[in-house]
């Protein structure tokens, strides 16, 4: 039998309501076995098992639960056995500092949903009800410790009926510091475009569904920031959301009034109904239906899944009740901006976007975006992490000194070591506008300021062009550089819990590498201090640079430069689908002949581009990843055939793609269906995994970077090292895609003496 170990953290009312011995008789029934004890933060487990009768314990671990415990947050990773021969009640070791912990913000829980739709109860249909149990948290905090005083929720006096229920230790409102009513609490608004008052209260929740039905764009002022709602089923209003917000064909995120309507479009399995049903609330990839046509086609066009997430606060609650149908819930903001959080602001930066403003009084302290979870291999991987599970830590096995990470350039995030906590901000964004670049700054020096701490060191990434990077050399004379794909692993390992020897596969599309090439293929060996490049992709040329991130079809030709050189390319470069002008073609043939402002690359992603472009499915994206998303979406998954690899000897070893692009180009001229080309070509990706760790000879694999958020990949390449006896990880509570690199930064520059700059800067010499 399997065995795996399940670690769980449990947050919220989970002591002193007899969490434990309900834990140990659901342990025990189940055959598992391990340990449960109180800490400092809350419930910590650990259990044993096969797959299935973990699984069984996490999903009744909720369900079960006595009636006096509420579940705040549940944070799982599934870890190697360890070996445990019974299961057992731990009692805390008082020993050591306890971390103050800052909880990230909370979905309406089942008690005041009941409250706001009873029309009997004070608080019936009031759109900021909270408790203990739920409710803004991260998003109000100003400073700790978290008293109300502390809280946006400062200016709101509570009124008698809320200070007796503040002060009762036997009301579930006991201390709840964002406690209200709508005698003395926060205020909703509906504004028109230039700001002007059009209704309050509950008349504002019904005339925003009435402008919602009609077609209007609403900007929502919401827990963490502002939605852009809008009618899904409309296609007009859907399509006018997109050109005023400049999101060309990216995904937007839908919000469903309950489970059941959700199962009617998409398809959702038991664990993925336990995270849309969870305290975090966060959106969940879910595969799309193929009869959900009353929904707008262009929500997420060529894409094979829908962004879906359920109400989590009283507004949204009462506005989808009014509604009963699904609305486009999206940031609000403009591209590449951080989410709007103060209706002024977005008074200005919205303009032209929204018709109408649903705003409140209660000032929103931090921005904190919607969560992205998808489900890999039967376990939870988050894409984003923000709302629900920011600023929760991950816990390491070694105190480490005080480090402030300052993350990548996409997806940036910043993280704080203290002790053996590592706390991981919320989702920043793409560093790309002045705006963002401010709201990074506000974020790293808001992590240190809320845990009352200045860091020691400051470690950023090794690319000296990122925003990141130069902000790193404002704050210290002496950063500590660590390269990006290193990061990506120390990550993946860090969270894994893992000791060397570790093979890191790090697929992404581009990263600084120490040679100052374009890296994005790596193959990181780790023995204990820093790591060994041991295998890479081989190498082409991005003919304009970054011009063929957003062209496909550039990151195809410079594929079949590589290969063939000039008169073959010449030939391929003018077929149907894959043109280029003849002067055009002229130009990019002679940038890749001199090498000018053609950097070379060893970069997965880029090799995805290539791949969608050749077979004709993409040659022009509009948002970062487009190619590869279509092109997993795309993949026939009954085809277990595969293009072949050829790997040359090194070091390091050379993953050579030529025998594969024989093949794809042979299947295009046959006219072979691009999604039986697809699935050969993500099957020969996990035979090279699989060739390079049998020549390293290292039976635990990491699998790490962007190319690992493709489901259908990360699946395939776990299932064959599994069958070829090797042990695959992979990210579960921290992204696998740069979302990730702060993380991996903390741990990698605190290893024992290892000076990573001058590693990194003498491999380039």
């Amino acid at each position: 039998m399997n065995l795996e170990r399940l670690k769980v953290s449990v947050r919220g009312v989970v002591q002193g309501v007899g969490f434990r011995p309900f834990v140990y008789r659901l342990a025990s029934e189940l055959g598992l076995r391990g340990w449960v004890l109180n800490s400092g933060q809350g419930v910590l487990i650990e259990v044993e098992g096969d797959r299935q009768s973990l699984q069984n314990f996490l999903v009744r671990l909720e369900l079960e639960k006595p009636p006096l415990a509420s579940v705040h947050s549940l944070e799982t990773s599934f870890l190697d056995s360890i070996g445990y021969d019974k299961f057992e009640i731990r009692h805390r070791n008082q020993d050591g500092p306890t971390t103050v912990l800052v909880m990230p913000d909370i979905a309406t829980c089942a008690d005041c949903l009941r409250e706001i739709l009873d029309p009997g109860n004070r608080r019936y249909r009031y759109p900021f009800t909270n408790c203990t149990n739920c409710g803004p948290r991260f998003t109000i905090i100003e400073s700790l410790p978290y008293d109300r005083p502390n809280t946006s929720m400062a200016r709101f006096a509570m009124c008698p009926d809320c200070w007796q229920e503040y002060n009762d230790p036997v009301d579930r409102r006991f201390h709840a510091q964002p406690i209200a009513c709508p005698k003395c609490g926060p205020r909703l608004e509906l504004w028109d475009s230039e700001g002007r008052l059009i209704a309050q209260r509950d008349d504002a929740l019904h005339q925003t569904a009435e402008a919602l039905q009609n077609g209007k764009i609403v900007a929502l002022k919401g827990l963490g920031g502002f939605h852009l709602i809008v009618d899904a089923q409309n296609e007009i209003a859907v399509r006018d959301l997109r050109l005023r917000k400049r999101r060309e064909e990216k995904p937007l995120a839908l919000m469903y009034p309950s489970l059941e309507a959700v199962r009617n479009d998409c398809k959702v399995s038991e664990l993925e109904a336990r995270l849309l049903l969870s305290p975090e609330c966060p959106i969940v990839l879910l595969q799309r239906r193929s009869r959900s046509d009353q929904l707008a086609q262009s929500i997420a066009p060529s894409n094979g899944c829908f962004g879906v997430m359920l109400p989590y606060t009283p507004l949204h609650h009462l506005l989808m009740r009014k509604i009963c149908s699904p609305i486009i819930a999206t940031s609000g903001n403009v591209r590449d901006e951080p989410i709007c959080v103060d209706e002024l602001e977005a008074l200005q930066r919205l303009k032209g976007i929204a018709d109408f403003y649903l705003v409140h009084d209660r000032p929103i302290v931090r921005h904190v975006d919607d969560s992205i979870v998808r489900i890999i291999s039967g376990r939870e991987s988050v894409l984003r992490r923000a709302r629900g599970y920011a600023p929760l830590p991950v816990r390491v096995r070694e105190p480490l000194p005080l480090v402030l990470a300052l993350g990548a350039h996409l997806k940036n995030n910043v993280a704080l070591s203290i002790g053996n906590e590592v706390f991981v901000s919320q989702h920043i964004g793409d560093l790309e506008t002045s705006q963002a670049f401010t709201a990074f700054q506000k974020v790293a020096l808001d992590l240190q300021h809320l845990y009352g701490t200045s860091a020691a060191l400051i470690a950023c990434d090794l690319h000296p062009d990122y925003l990141s990077t130069k902000y790193a050399c404002q704050l210290t004379e002496k950063p500590v550089y660590v390269q990006h794909h290193w990061a990506h692993v120390s990550a993946c390992i860090a969270e894994n819990e893992l000791d060397p020897p570790v093979l890191g596969v790090a697929w992404d599309g581009t990263g600084y590498g120490t040679d100052g090439t374009i890296w994005g293929g790596e193959f990181l060996l780790s023995e204990g201090e820093g790591f060994e490049r041991v295998a890479h992709i081989r190498k082409f040329r991005l003919p304009g640079g970054s011009a063929a991130i957003k062209e496909p079809r550039r990151a195809a030709l410079g594929v079949l430069y590589e290969a063939w050189g000039h008169e073959r390319v010449q030939n391929r470069a003018t077929t149907p689908g894959f043109e280029f002008s003849e002067a055009d073609l002229a130009i990019l043939l002679q940038m890749l002949a001199r090498g000018i402002n053609s950097p070379m690359t060893s970069s997965v992603g880029r090799l995805f581009d290539a791949v969608a472009s050749l077979i004709g499915l993409r040659q022009g994206v509009t948002f970062e990843g487009q190619a590869a998303m279509e092109l997993e979406y795309v993949v026939d998954q009954s085809i277990e055939e595969s293009y072949l690899f050829q790997l040359e000897d090194g070091p390091p070893l050379i993953v050579n793609w030529e025998p594969l692009l024989k093949g794809i180009l042979a299947d295009v001229d046959r006219c072979e269906s691009v999604a039986a080309i697809s699935a050969k070509f993500h099957n020969a990706l996990a035979e090279a995994i699989v060739g390079v760790a049998r020549r390293v000879g290292v039976s635990q694999v990491a699998l790490t970077g962007g190319c690992f958020q493709n489901r259908h990949l990360t699946e395939r390449a776990i299932r064959r090292l599994r069958e070829c006896g090797f042990k695959p990880y992979w990210h579960q509570r921290i992204p696998p895609n740069d979302g990730g690199i702060a993380l991996g930064q903390v741990v990698a520059a605190t290893e024992r003496n290892l000076d990573l700059k001058q590693r990194a800067f003498a491999e380039v010499a």
